[in-house]
């Protein structure tokens, strides 16, 4: 048995149920979650939320996520918006979920990409006849320029003059068939930049909507000259900008006028370990900044089965609206750059969003609210903004010039509750993993505390606590820790382990 076995085992005694009990130290300031404001987003899309989350048991906040993404897919390619004259973007969102592996986010990105899909296949079915003949066509273009290229080499190896054969040759470049566009929306986890290069050669609006963040972050291995350079390759997709990447072997491309959401769930582990190997780069490019982040409780042990709803009509609606606006004629500016309306804020709109963005602005300062968070308050106005037009167009259309006031409100409250989640994530990063753990211990014990007055079973916490503390050495580490600072204490009932929560917690005394 080890020491700190020893210990641990030598800390657990009997209670006396009428021992007074020291005041519980405080662990940190901590910021408290705050309910998803579902009432707050526009009618179908909540409904819709609420619908497959009565049915699922998902967390709520990881099934809206999962909506806003499509949202996001269907109409990035569609509509920019512009906050003020000089001051004009994408709507384009980047969402990010941490939680653990068995959340169903996967079950619920697939409810709400029914149509997103079923219009990637029609399309995908129409453009087949095309694509034959492409592919006919292709194939005896590249004939003609093996021809060509065997033709030029044996005059040069002849020593003969081959520049008959170099004008033909590039003159045979200019007539190379080029392959049918079709649009490729969801695409799978790629790596940074072979999303630039689906989105430059394939097609222009696409996004990653999976439940493995890892690929598109980047590998635990990467230099810092390859984060450096894939992190800024995200940022300038965010941003809707252009840029030219240079290969050694293969061919360089330019992505210009192209559209990209990300809809990611990563598990916390995995989050520090990219915030650790990233040394700063993560947050210091603002990559990170330009994300909606959520970091939703676990619904894992109380996702009892209930049966779906039948025809499941409030999804029916959503996806119908989404493949509205997909069939909406696409404006392409080029072979792969898109073109897409202008949407303005609304007098009033626009009043409502200066008034937003400079209440973040204020609290920015040092000692301020959101110091600590000040690149994700930067961006919050932005997503704001983007949040408002995907919200004006999936309620009125892509006919509507300008964004409600009420579409804004709804935009505005849904990026200020993200930006609550990330001051929530960031400020507990910065804690060792250890105070993590005993905080996160700390929260499901005191929540549980009510259902269990004679003492909470530690074998539970094993079985349905946190999921980090249902190792072993993990779950004794936060123990003890909880047990120092007198928000706990051990003891056997009949050869059982409990946990008693100080009655100061629990709200007895």
């Amino acid at each position: 048995m080890s020491f700190f076995q020893t210990a641990f085992n030598n800390s657990i005694e009997q209670p006396s149920f009428s021992d007074t009990w020291p005041a519980p130290q405080p662990l940190i300031a901590k910021v408290m979650p705050e309910p998803y404001p579902i009432d707050s987003l526009p009618k179908i899309i909540g409904e819709a939320i609420q619908e497959v989350q009565g049915f699922v048991k998902a967390p709520l906040p990881l099934v809206a996520s999962s909506a806003i993404g499509a949202l996001s897919l269907a109409i990035q390619a569609h509509a920019n918006v512009a906050r003020a004259e000089m001051l004009t973007g994408p709507t384009s969102l980047f969402l990010l979920a941490i939680a653990e592996s068995g959340e169903r986010k996967t079950t619920t990105d697939g409810f709400f990409t029914q149509a997103i899909k079923a219009y990637e296949f029609a399309q995908a079915e129409s453009a087949m006849p095309a694509l034959a003949l492409y592919n006919a066509e292709i194939a005896s273009w590249n004939a003609k320029r093996d021809g060509l290229l065997a033709a030029i080499k044996q005059k040069s190896k002849e020593g003969k003059d081959a520049s008959a054969g170099d004008r033909n040759l590039q003159a045979l470049e200019q007539e190379k068939p080029e392959m049918p566009l079709t649009p490729r929306i969801i695409l799978g986890d790629e790596t940074p930049e072979n999303l630039a290069w689906s989105l430059a050669k394939l097609w222009p609006s696409s996004g990653v909507i999976s439940s493995e963040a890892g690929t598109v972050l980047g590998s635990h291995a990467m230099g810092k000259d390859s984060m450096v350079r894939n992190l800024s390759l995200l940022n300038v997709l965010w941003d809707g900008g252009s840029l030219s990447i240079g290969r050694k072997t293969t061919e360089s491309f330019t992505v210009r006028d192209a559209r990209l959401t990300l809809g990611l769930q990563i598990q916390e582990a995995t989050l520090r370990s990219f915030f650790d190997n990233s040394k700063g780069l993560a947050r210091g490019t603002g990559f990170l900044a330009r994300f909606l982040v959520s970091w939703p409780e676990s619904t894992q042990g109380t996702r009892f089965f209930s049966e779906p709803p039948e025809n499941a009509p409030k999804l029916a609606a959503f996806n119908r609206r989404i493949t509205e606006i997909l069939t909406h004629p696409l404006k392409l500016k080029s072979r792969c750059g898109v073109e897409p309306v202008m949407l303005k804020l609304c007098k009033d709109a626009k009043e409502e969003w200066v008034g937003f963005h400079d209440a973040l602005e204020v609290q920015l300062s040092d000692g301020g609210d959101l110091c600590e968070v000040r690149d994700v308050a930067s961006k919050t106005a932005d997503n704001a903004a983007r949040l408002a037009a995907l919200f004006e167009v999936f309620e009125h259309g892509l006919e509507s010039k300008e964004i409600s006031v009420d579409s804004f409100m709804s935009g505005a409250h849904i990026a200020a509750w993200h930006l609550s989640e990330s001051r929530r994530f960031f400020g507990e990063l910065a804690y060792p993993q250890e105070i993590v753990d005993a905080i996160k211990l700390d929260t499901w014990l005191i929540k549980h505390a009510i259902e269990h007055p004679a003492g909470i079973p530690k074998n539970l916490v094993r079985q349905k606590g946190p999921n980090p503390l249902r190792n072993k050495a993990r779950l004794d580490a936060a123990i003890e820790f909880l047990q120092d600072n007198e928000r706990l204490r051990l003891f056997k009932d009949r050869g059982c382990v409990k946990i008693l929560v100080n009655p100061d917690l629990r709200g007895e005394k």
